[in-house]
């Protein structure tokens, strides 16, 4: 229990424990028994973006705004829409000072009505009751109890990341890492006798394909210094890659990820690879002859995983880093992301004609464009072997999202072809959270199956374990 500041009794966080099922008592009995079966299974997450280095450390975090605030996408995106500039939520800012996260904590406080209706409000709210044990509702009132609240919290050795790993019940914890990382994290935690947990690279090879990036060559520079093989021709970058993943394989890696603006891998005649690659090497390639060589590079990578065995990923739709002047102030990855539309059937022939049916290659394609779900995504994973389809994620992980993906998915690719929920998050205390607003969606969405009598309530049952178990093994070759 907080101890408040204030005489002044503020209102409690109360998480009504039917929230996210259906509205209707009989379906809503049979969700409450499918929720229960899968409520307290392990968590598998096969996308994610915390660093391997704080299990490998296992140091305590450093405040709440660090915790909470700053590496939240869905968090400071809404409050920069509210006028709150992304630095005072600490977005960009180096070493920021106690007073200053402080002051970022109580700006989300004091702007708590604006997340009303969104899935961070119902994130946060479980973290800080569930997770945190602090079941203040934020307010301009209540933000210095808060903070202080959860900073006496995670200063405790039960919050460290370790610690937090057990008790969210992880099974298999995946990374997002640059070819050049040399995964030393990773390995730590591989050789520590004391560690009992599994956290695999991912292989995030997108900067090294974007030709017509200004930074392209040095990242090509960087690759060539690690690998000992010359980048400078298109072959060469060919072995550089093969290297790579070769290593993050041996270290663990299941999969690599790929997010660019559309999906077509399309194979390059030799001869014109080397010429489009010399090009843009020597910064003479145009702005299409560079999509071109993306795409022939992007080839190279399912060329590979069909050899490799890694899952290849793809998260296309997504126009990164839409404001130009905070991108070039604060960085790359602030969350100003918009989605787009994106191609599917065309874009993904000439990859599926070549690996469509080959027994080691898998392709998982995400996407934040709703309208291909069941005119393209959905009928490409239900002829092809290779292919399934990847869950909501950035904008769709929620719970309305979820239940539009499940109708528009599983009449044509059914369950099996899917991948399992992905929480793809920076924002390690909303793991549990965002994989249990998962099984509730998926709980009521099977629920209303069974009312319907289109699934018995056994079949639903089994369905809905599948979908946090096998599932996501099968679909990422766990």
């Amino acid at each position: 229990m907080v101890t408040l500041s204030s005489p002044v009794a503020p209102p409690r966080i109360a998480l009504h424990p039917d929230r996210l099922l259906p509205a209707d008592p009989a379906t809503r009995s049979v969700a409450r028994d499918l929720y229960a079966a899968v409520r307290d299974l392990p968590v598998i997450s096969p996308h994610g973006h915390v660093p391997a280095r704080w299990l490998a450390e296992d140091l305590p975090f450093p405040d709440p705004t660090a915790l909470l605030v700053t590496p939240d996408h869905y968090l400071t995106r809404l409050l920069h829409a509210r006028g709150v500039p992304l630095t005072d939520l600490g977005v960009g800012v180096e070493d920021p000072t106690p007073e200053r996260s402080r002051a970022a904590f109580r700006l989300v406080c004091e702007h708590w009505a604006a997340l009303r209706g969104t899935p961070v409000k119902l994130w946060l709210e479980q973290v800080l009751a569930e997770v945190l044990g602090v079941d203040l509702v934020p307010s301009a009132a209540t933000a210095d109890d808060v903070y202080d609240a959860v900073a006496e919290r995670v200063a405790e050795p039960g919050f460290r990341p370790r610690a937090l790993y057990d008790r969210f019940r992880l099974d298999v914890l995946a990374t997002t890492d640059d070819p050049c990382d040399d995964l030393r994290h990773h390995a730590a935690l591989r050789d520590d006798p004391t560690w009992h947990g599994r956290v695999v690279p991912t292989f995030r090879p997108d900067r090294y394909l974007e030709a017509g990036h200004p930074a392209w060559a040095a990242h090509l520079d960087a690759l060539a210094e690690v690998t000992g093989t010359d980048t400078d021709t298109f072959a060469g970058w060919v072995r550089a890659m093969a290297d790579r993943r070769a290593y993050f394989a041996a270290h663990g890696a299941v999969s690599s990820d790929h997010s660019h603006r559309d999906v077509v891998m399309a194979p390059l005649d030799p001869a014109e690879g080397e010429r489009l690659y010399a090009a843009a090497l020597a910064g003479r390639a145009t702005p299409a002859e560079a999509t071109t060589l993306r795409r022939g590079l992007l080839f190279e990578q399912a060329r590979m995983a069909s050899e490799d065995g890694l899952v290849m990923t793809l998260h296309p739709g997504v126009s990164r880093d839409h404001h130009a002047p905070s991108r070039d102030r604060l960085g790359p990855d602030i969350g100003a992301d918009i989605p787009v539309a994106v191609e599917l059937t065309e874009a993904l022939r000439p990859v599926l004609h070549a690996f469509g049916t080959h027994p080691r290659f898998r392709l998982v394609v995400f996407t934040i464009d709703e309208t291909v779900f069941s005119r393209e995504l959905a009928p490409l994973a239900g002829f092809y072997p290779s292919l399934y389809v990847g869950a909501p994620w950035w904008f769709l992980d929620a719970p309305d999202a979820m239940d539009r993906f499940r109708s528009a998915v599983t009449e044509t690719a059914g369950f099996a072809k899917t991948s399992g929920f992905v929480d793809d998050t920076r924002a390690y205390l909303s793991i549990p959270t965002r994989h249990d607003v998962s099984r509730r969606a998926d709980a009521a969405y099977l629920a209303r199956l069974v009312t319907q009598h289109r699934l018995t309530l056994e079949e639903a049952h089994e369905t809905a374990v599948e979908l946090v178990t096998s599932i996501p093994r099968k679909a990422f070759r766990l």
